[in-house]
């Protein structure tokens, strides 16, 4: 197998497996399982490809753009896309118990949600990969909508009337999100006759259509990102839905418009990238920290605080616009700032992801997941602790973990670039992670009678705790993703990770 082929596998894959689990619906676990080890097995290969021979970039149907849509696979693209294949592969292995179909008097039987969630979590998969490997802005937006159809439905899957309700308000923000986007793809269309990621760098002008258009692709992937103010959505769409759809929700879906921010700022349009609009989407990353974090610190419910964590963690993604972007982009720490937004959005998805199962965990063990009903689970689940407590090491930055490894190249290129703000942010930031994480931690570790628990296998304990190994991995032998991060680099500045 070669990288042009391993390219098509990783695009393609998990739609036909989307297809194959609505035709086999008893069967949908196992191809899930079998289309997320093919999956593996494919970007494997393209890593490797990558690593050795750089970029790999195809055109669909031997169309060339703008009349085609090309692929490409560079480092960043590997990065999103591995962090998507683990959490991926650790929650189909995680629902199997959960969305299986049930034996009955000796015959199968099968539910809705049984039913629904492998299509739709092998939708959302194909979905993120057609993101992160499109250089067409109008393919990317198809992939958008696919994505926040299956997100929506993995939301309300359970059928709650909270459930329901979530997705609702998630379907609003959702829709005015592509209407924006939408329109500004439009007028970038209008004016250049391409959208094409390359040939829209390649334009000759600048005019005031171009920055209508950027301010309305920008606001449609704030919504979809979650970003405050607009992050009204998340908190109860991701604490309500099952825990398997959770971590999808929470590690994956806000990445994939922050990843089109990230191609769209620094490789479409860096020229419009002037340091007034990076230094506005720096101060809302800063104030999403600072709020989410204060949101966090007064939640009851374990699931409500851990979504609250990711409007938090999501502003911290944000600080690689002033740090990286506009008239800093060819400044030395420029590189350690890219680094660092992609460490993090990495190593928070893999750890997010852990942390929601865990919770997913508890809640089977007792029930609920309110902090005053989980004195002493500890005792009773002391592996699903382990993988929460490593997980929050990750959150908060602490070493040796994937996160830390982020809020260093962070703090690196704010010191270098002499802004002091945000080197308090993250600061203030992480000591505000350190402590509403600290709480469900203390509940749990509180000593008491042990009260009667509902057993949970050890092989479903192991998948968050693999999970968050890896956030820790991340950080141990961080020369290696960061190096595969500047294979592409869409800037040329000199910086190391030092």
């Amino acid at each position: 197998m070669n990288g042009e082929l391993a390219l098509v596998l990783v695009a393609t894959l998990p739609l036909v497996g989307a297809l194959l689990t609505v035709l086999f619906g008893l069967r949908g676990g196992f191809i899930a399982l079998a289309v997320a080890a093919s999956i593996s097995i494919a970007l494997f290969v393209l890593i490797l490809d990558v690593a050795q021979g750089g970029v790999i970039e195809i055109a669909v149907g031997g169309w060339e753009a703008p009349l085609g849509i090309t692929l490409r696979a560079d480092g960043l693209a590997l990065a999103f896309l591995t962090m998507s294949a683990l959490v991926m592969v650790a929650v189909i292995l995680f629902a199997q118990g959960g969305f299986a179909p049930r034996t009955i008097a000796g015959k199968m039987v099968e539910k809705r949600a049984s039913y629904a969630f492998w299509p739709l979590a092998l939708l959302l998969w194909a979905a993120l990969n057609a993101i992160f490997l499109s250089r067409d802005l109008f393919n990317i937006y198809v992939g958008l909508e696919m994505l926040t159809l299956a997100a929506m439905a993995l939301v309300a899957i359970g059928g709650k009337a909270e459930s329901i309700a979530a997705a609702m308000r998630c379907m609003m923000f959702a829709l005015l999100g592509s209407l924006l986007y939408l329109l500004g793809v439009s007028l970038l269309y209008a004016a250049h006759g391409t959208l094409d990621i390359d040939q829209i760098f390649a334009r000759t002008t600048t005019a005031n259509a171009d920055f209508v258009a950027a301010g309305l692709i920008t606001a449609g992937l704030l919504l979809k990102t979650a970003l405050f103010p607009f992050h009204a959505w998340l908190p109860p769409a991701h604490s309500n839905a099952p825990a398997p759809a959770s971590a999808m929700l929470s590690a994956l879906v806000p990445k994939a418009s922050f990843y089109i921010l990230l191609r769209f700022w620094f490789e479409a349009v860096p020229d419009l990238a002037n340091q007034a609009v990076m230094w506005f989407l720096g101060g809302l990353g800063a104030l999403a920290i600072l709020f989410g974090s204060l949101m966090a610190l007064r939640q009851m419910r374990l699931k409500l605080i851990i979504a609250y964590s990711t409007v938090a963690q999501i502003g911290y993604l944000f600080l690689v616009f002033p740090l990286a972007g506009g008239d800093y982009s060819a400044q030395p720490w420029a590189t350690n700032a890219w680094s660092a937004a992609s460490f993090h959005a990495i190593s928070h998805g893999l750890a997010k992801a852990a942390m929601f199962l865990c919770a997913g965990l508890w809640i089977v063990a007792v029930g609920h997941d309110r902090l005053d009903g989980m004195k002493g689970l500890a005792q009773a689940m002391p592996m699903t602790t382990f993988a929460f407590v490593l997980a929050a090491m990750t959150l908060i930055g602490l070493p040796p973990s994937g996160g830390f490894t982020a809020k260093y190249l962070m703090l690196s290129a704010a010191f270098s670039a002499g802004d002091i703000i945000w080197v308090v942010i993250l600061v203030a930031g992480g000591l505000l992670s350190a402590a509403y994480l600290y709480r469900p931690i203390a509940f749990v570790f509180e000593r008491k009678a042990l009260q009667t628990t509902v057993f949970v296998s050890h092989r479903l304990q192991a998948i968050p705790l693999i999970l968050a190994l890896a956030a820790t991995l991340l950080g141990l032998a961080s020369n290696i993703p960061f190096e595969l991060l500047q294979i592409g680099r869409p800037f040329a500045s000199s910086g190391e990770m030092e």
